[in-house]
């Protein structure tokens, strides 16, 4: 399990344009899993991989103590066993091929991890179950 530490979004988009955050983590986002998808006919490298629907969680701007849905939704690749309802890290790009078992699959999300806790300007503001 993973305890996350989030840095006021402005602040982290300023790292990020910098270049002071490795281009490894701009690929890494939070999401919760709202649903799975079953895909009888797919990729025989895809055989057997469980596949997610994920609705990513954006710190809130105007509040920071919580999260706000983002607009899209990812489909990924589990490599860590998560189900529905549960807040995950995922990486997209060349990054989510870095995860374990992924690097010769066709994917560009991959969910590497199930949060347990995610603080935001020293203020908890998700806890697991």
């Amino acid at each position: 399990m993973l305890t996350t530490q989030v840095p006021h979004i402005s602040h982290s988009f300023a790292l990020s344009a910098a270049g002071i955050i490795p281009n490894t983590l701009k690929n890494m986002f939070l999401a919760e899993v709202i649903g799975h998808i079953v895909a009888t006919k797919k990729d025989d490298s895809l055989q057997g991989k469980k596949l997610l629907l994920l609705r990513p969680q954006l710190v809130d701007e105007a509040n920071p103590s919580q999260f706000r849905n983002g607009q899209n939704t990812i489909v990924a690749v589990d490599t860590v066993g998560a189900g529905e309802g549960e807040l995950v890290m995922f990486a997209q790009g060349s990054s989510a091929r870095q995860a374990q078992g992924m690097k010769p699959l066709p994917v560009d999300a991959a969910v590497i991890a199930i949060v347990d806790t995610v603080n935001v300007l020293g203020k908890k503001i998700y806890k697991s179950n």
